[in-house]
């Protein structure tokens, strides 16, 4: 049988199409009568080609302990006993935090900005109330604000594009949300610049035609796409290290210091810029225990291992910087863990 962890051991979860494949699990599981029940876990991540749903993949995969596997102590998984955890694919922060929030799901990740948005009842959740059954097990890692620029533009600063054409993402996209807020702080609200809609793959299309002044982008660096564009165009990317982004970043503790090494993008120098905390979110209402159990196994060595197999983000994941910057609680069961077993000095 398969259970949720808000009602383990008691009834039936009905699943929806795009998570049919807990169905063809359980139905393997049942005809290897390997066990009668387990525990399935659904992280909201993002589509197949962002790093949300690369990170979220692997901790599913790190987490999950089917019923039948061998040991962690010969070689077999060390996740959750019965645990079997799938990277569900989304259209990013807003969805999770909106299926997180409505129980649809029981994680996901999440940009820090939205979360405080969605805690708090604002900006584009201002029609929603407030977010109160969110909660985090960590803050993994940390996304870079891009704003992209043709190098012989002549912009030195994100308050130079009054006017100008700027790509912000999808209407409703993650990006366009944290566009806005850092516009505004430069004095421009959407009336003294003209937000484009368009996708990053598009946008980069746009700007090396000329057909855009700029691209606001969000994501861990380098941005593939944009990496790519500094292929066949000389870009430049506008610093956000002045008074402005220093204030904003002191109103909203969510907001932090980042710098974009030199040369990960091609001719581009090193870029100080906001960088975002990429949060992991579940319910509130999820079992304290099993809360527990998959924090621990989310800073088991074995995850490490998995974490660090992914690339420079996976391995930007640690304990030392999980409890940074976060703008709702931690899950009951998470903070149980971190109280319980507090992270080694020094530990990276």
């Amino acid at each position: 049988m398969v259970t949720s962890l808000r009602d383990r051991g008691t009834r039936r979860r009905l699943m929806p199409p795009r998570v049919a494949a807990a169905a063809a699990i359980a139905l393997v599981l049942g005809a290897a009568g390997t066990a009668s029940a387990f525990t399935y876990f659904r992280i909201g991540t993002g589509d197949p080609t962002s790093t949300f749903f690369a990170i979220g993949t692997a901790i599913a995969g790190a987490i999950s302990n089917p019923p039948g596997s061998r040991a962690c102590d010969i070689g077999g998984s060390c996740g959750v006993p019965d645990l079997i955890a799938v990277a569900q694919t989304t259209q990013g922060s807003i969805e999770n935090i909106r299926a997180i929030q409505a129980g649809e799901i029981d994680s996901g990740l999440g940009n820090a900005d939205l979360v405080h948005w969605a805690w708090t009842g604002e900006s584009v959740f201002r029609n929603e109330g407030v977010a109160d059954k969110l909660r985090v097990i960590a803050n993994l890692y940390q996304e870079s604000v891009h704003f992209v620029v043709r190098a012989d533009s002549g912009f030195t600063s994100v308050a130079d594009l009054a006017g100008k054409r700027v790509a912000v993402g999808g209407e409703n996209s993650d990006s366009r949300v944290t566009a806005r807020l850092i516009l505004r702080a430069y004095g421009l609200d959407e009336t003294k610049y003209t937000a484009i809609f368009a996708s990053t793959l598009d946008s980069a299309s746009m700007l090396e035609k000329g057909d855009i002044d700029a691209i606001v982008a969000v994501g861990s660096h380098p941005i593939p796409i944009i990496a790519g564009l500094a292929e066949t165009l000389t870009i430049d990317l506008l610093p956000l290290e002045d008074e402005v982004s220093g204030k904003l970043r002191e109103q909203y503790g969510f907001l932090a210091v980042d710098v974009i090494p030199g040369d990960l993008y091609k001719g581009v120098d090193a870029t100080v810029t906001i960088g975002i905390g990429a949060l992991w979110l579940v319910n509130a209402e999820l079992d304290p225990d099993l809360v527990y159990a998959v924090t621990e196994a989310l800073w088991h060595s074995a995850t490490r291992s998995i974490l660090d197999r992914t690339g420079p983000i996976g391995r930007s994941i640690q304990r030392e910087t999980a409890l940074v910057g976060l703008p709702v609680p931690l899950h009951p069961g998470a903070e149980r863990y971190y109280t319980e077993t507090p992270a080694p000095t020094g530990e990276r």
